[in-house]
């Protein structure tokens, strides 16, 4: 039975918006007149949902919630469908509940939990489905569920910790940039001018200033423009495949992102192949699964040739060690769980330790960074302040 969102009029002439569920359009308005309501737009759950943004104005905190509910509605005993339908009322987010009462439509119509979630692609991703899935399958769904609670928001908060320790920089670089521009462009002509009714010859850092104070003032705006076509432009390239190969390729060599880049993708591959694994999805079916969630363009190949190896009777940790992208310890634990059958384990060991290890790396650079930017700020105002004083210091010189 879908679910359809509505905007209606009540007998005060006052706008009522919620949600009801019906078998086609034309029930959902005749409930909707039983009411005493004047339907004035009526639209499915499934395609408003889409509306809003990538996942249809739903936060990753509101899903994670959600999800944990499930796992505990389901795992009392209630029937999917009842803890759909509890878990709607429960949740804040109008367009959250929306898309929980469509799911629990399908569920009612016979159809399986993970089928329900396909109808909204943009909101469950394909991990999420299949796992919940061989979950269903298994009869173990309230544990399935439950992980991927734990995984979501083991994956929010890794994301958040390296966002957090790069913002510090970032704001610290742009307010330099500000501070530096503003002395440039009008400090500095202001001061400068004091000196122009000298006949005298500036030293050469107080010329160079005032070029380049000059240059900013006249092609500034420009200058301001052409860095954001550039930056459009690089978005551009990037969104090309060729393009963005090369550029992940570059990252993969750099000293100082190589083991960013690598901890990042790493962790997110193990903790997704390793709740797959352990939710029953089979090994080949979960290394293509996984192998989406890494934006890594040579990892992800490594890793699909990996799955070709498999398929032809090779060993995964051999296969991922020929290719040379992941770690040895990440490639060790994967071999221990392949000898051991603990394959799931030891992926989650291993996940473990590359988001320790990302975490340790990101305080690093954060520590160090912000040290960096701050000493730089403060050596190109230093750099402005003395160009603005030999002037006067020659000026002394000549009065003695």
């Amino acid at each position: 039975m879908p679910a359809f969102e509505y905007t209606a009029l009540d007998a005060k002439g006052q706008t009522q918006r919620g949600t009801l569920e019906a078998d086609s359009p034309g029930q959902a308005r005749q409930r909707l007149r039983d009411l005493a309501l004047i339907p004035l737009t009526l639209e499915e759950v499934r395609q408003s949902a889409r509306l809003g943004g990538r996942r249809g104005g739903i936060r990753r905190a509101d899903l994670v919630l959600a999800t944990r509910q499930l796992a505990t509605l389901t795992g009392s005993g209630l029937p999917v469908e009842e803890a759909l339908a509890t878990v709607s009322r429960q949740t804040d987010n109008r367009r959250l509940s929306n898309v929980l009462l469509a799911v629990r439509g399908k569920v009612l119509e016979g159809h399986a939990l993970a089928t329900g979630l396909a109808e909204f692609p943009q909101l469950f991703s394909e991990m999420f489905r299949e796992t919940v899935g061989a979950g269903e399958q298994t009869g173990h769904l309230e544990q399935v569920l439950e992980r991927l609670a734990i995984f979501q928001e083991n994956s929010h908060k890794l994301r958040q910790k390296v966002l957090l320790a790069m913002i510090y920089p970032a704001i610290v670089m742009v307010f330099a940039l500000l501070v530096t521009s503003a002395l440039l462009t009008y400090v500095v002509p202001q001061v400068v001018q004091v000196f122009t009714d000298f006949k005298q010859e500036l030293p050469v850092l107080t010329r160079l200033m005032i070029h380049l104070s000059d240059f900013l003032r006249e092609h500034g705006f420009v200058i301001l423009g052409l860095l954001m076509l550039a930056v459009i432009g690089w978005r551009l390239l990037l969104a090309r495949e060729p393009v963005r190969r090369l550029w992940h390729q570059l990252l993969l060599k750099l000293p100082l992102t190589a083991r960013l880049v690598r901890g990042v993708n790493t962790a997110q591959f193990t903790r997704t192949f390793g709740i797959l694994v352990g939710s029953g999805v089979p090994v080949l079916e979960g290394l293509r699964i996984a192998s989406r969630v890494i934006d890594n363009r040579p990892m992800r190949s490594a890793l699909q040739d990996a799955a070709r190896q498999v398929r032809e009777g090779g060993a995964l940790h051999r296969a991922l060690g020929e290719s040379r992208v992941f770690s040895p310890l990440v490639v060790h634990l994967i071999a221990s769980g392949e000898a051991s059958g603990n394959l799931a384990g030891m992926l989650n060991r291993a996940a473990d330790a590359q988001e320790q290890e990302v975490e340790t790396l990101v305080a690093v650079l954060a520590g160090v960074l912000e040290p960096l930017l701050i000493l730089l700020m403060g050596g190109v105002v230093v750099t402005i302040v003395i160009a603005i004083l030999l002037p006067i210091f020659d000026l002394n010189q000549l009065i003695h």
